[in-house]
């Protein structure tokens, strides 16, 4: 009887053991598709700091072989705000140039919480390596103030 009971619990063990592997699968699955995303932390520039305070993040992916899409969002912005932003090439402050078509990036519409999200489709491929940063500009017919900027991680090797 002992003995059966020991064989009994080795067998329920082994299969959970089996059983437990599983997630690993669906992690590393996860962790393949992040190896194909650019991510950044937008803040408001130091020079802004107490007049506003706009949060947000942005996520650049591949989509397809010659296109990528970008999806921004904010928080902590102005109600009824309209607010342009684009990939830059380069770091937040150097004043690079845009990424892809400029017409591709449709406005920030902040609604009355606040917070905004958009996403442009790039028809250039998902780059592997460089620096990027998203700017979100005041207006439209002010561009050079930035109510907030993130630099771009690259993909995860």
């Amino acid at each position: 009887m002992r003995i059966a009971t020991i064989a009994v619990l080795a067998l329920t063990l082994g299969g959970a053991a089996c059983r437990s592997s599983q997630p690993t699968t669906q992690l590393n699955a996860a962790d393949a598709a992040r190896r194909h995303e650019w991510k950044g932390s937008l803040f408001t520039p130091s020079g802004l700091a107490g007049a506003m305070q706009v949060r947000g993040t942005a996520v650049w992916v591949r989509d397809g072989d010659a296109a990528s899409t970008v999806t921004v969002s904010i928080s902590n912005a102005t109600a009824g705000g309209m607010h342009p932003w684009h990939i830059h090439r380069g770091r937040c402050g150097d004043n690079g140039p845009v990424v892809g078509d400029a017409s591709a990036y449709k406005p920030l519409a902040v609604d009355a919480k606040g917070n905004a999200s958009a996403a442009a489709r790039l028809e250039i491929p998902l780059p592997e390596r460089g620096d990027y940063y998203v700017n979100v500009h005041a207006l439209a017919t002010n561009m050079g103030t930035i109510i907030s900027c993130g630099n771009l991680a690259p993909p995860v090797s």
